[in-house]
C-alpha cells in the first residue's frame, strides 16, 4: 500500500514538474478559477491535476464546497475550502469548475450549484465539469444543444437534459469543458486552461 501510495506521488509530482517546464502553458496571470468540490468523497486527482495546472500557469484559484470543514477525497487526499459554495457568484471568477467523484451527487438537485452553472453561462464564463459532475450541469439545463462527456453512469442524465454526448476523453463546446473521469484530468486541466487564455 505505501509502496503503490510513494508511486503516485511521484508521478503526480511527475506531472507537475512537467507542466512548469512546458512552454506552451498560457499565462494566465489574473485570471480566477472557482473549483467546487464535493464535501467528501470528491476524486483526488480531478481535484488535484487542474488545481496545480491552473496555479502553475498563474491563475489564482478558490476552492468551494457546501462545508467549510476539510473534505476528504476518495482516495484520502484532504482539501479544505476557501469559500462556500451559497456565497459564491460566477461573475467573480473566469471560470468554474465542478469536480466528479462519489461525492459529487450531492449536487446533483442543488439549487445552489444549479444556479451557480447557469450564472456561468449567463455571464460567458468558462464552465467545466468531470467525471459525474457534468449530471449537474445537464440537471441545471446548461447542456441544452451542446457537446459534453461524462462517466458512462451518468450519460443518460446528460441524454436527458439534451446534451448531445461525444465519448472521448475531453470535450470543449465554446466556454463548456467537459471530461469523462480520473484518466483525464490533465488533459481536462489543460483544456481549461486553454479556454481561459482565449477570453
Amino acid at each position: 500500500m505505501r509502496a503503490a501510495i510513494v508511486s503516485g506521488l511521484v508521478l503526480f509530482n511527475a506531472f507537475v514538474v512537467s507542466a512548469k517546464e512546458d512552454e506552451t502553458m498560457p499565462d494566465l496571470n489574473g485570471k480566477n478559477v472557482l473549483i467546487v468540490i464535493a464535501s467528501s468523497r470528491f476524486r483526488d486527482e480531478e481535484f488535484e491535476q487542474p488545481y496545480q495546472l491552473l496555479k502553475t500557469a498563474g491563475a489564482a484559484v478558490t476552492v468551494a464546497s457546501s462545508s467549510k470543514n476539510p473534505a476528504r477525497g476518495a482516495l484520502g487526499k484532504t482539501v479544505t475550502p476557501d469559500r462556500l459554495l451559497s456565497v459564491c457568484k460566477a461573475a467573480d471568477y473566469d471560470a468554474v469548475l465542478f469536480v466528479g467523484g462519489p461525492g459529487a451527487v450531492e449536487y446533483f438537485d442543488d439549487p445552489t450549484a444549479q444556479a451557480l452553472a447557469r450564472e456561468a453561462v449567463e455571464k460567458g464564463k468558462v464552465l467545466a465539469a468531470i467525471c459525474i459532475a457534468p449530471a449537474t450541469l445537464a440537471n441545471a439545463g446548461v447542456l441544452k444543444g451542446k457537446k459534453a462527456t461524462c462517466f458512462p453512469s451518468e450519460e443518460g442524465t446528460l441524454k436527458k437534459g439534451g446534451a448531445i454526448l461525444v465519448k472521448q476523453d475531453v470535450v470543449t463546446d465554446g466556454k463548456l469543458v467537459t471530461a469523462s473521469g480520473p484518466q483525464a484530468a490533465a488533459e481536462f486541466g489543460r483544456a481549461v486552461a486553454a479556454k481561459l487564455a482565449e477570453k
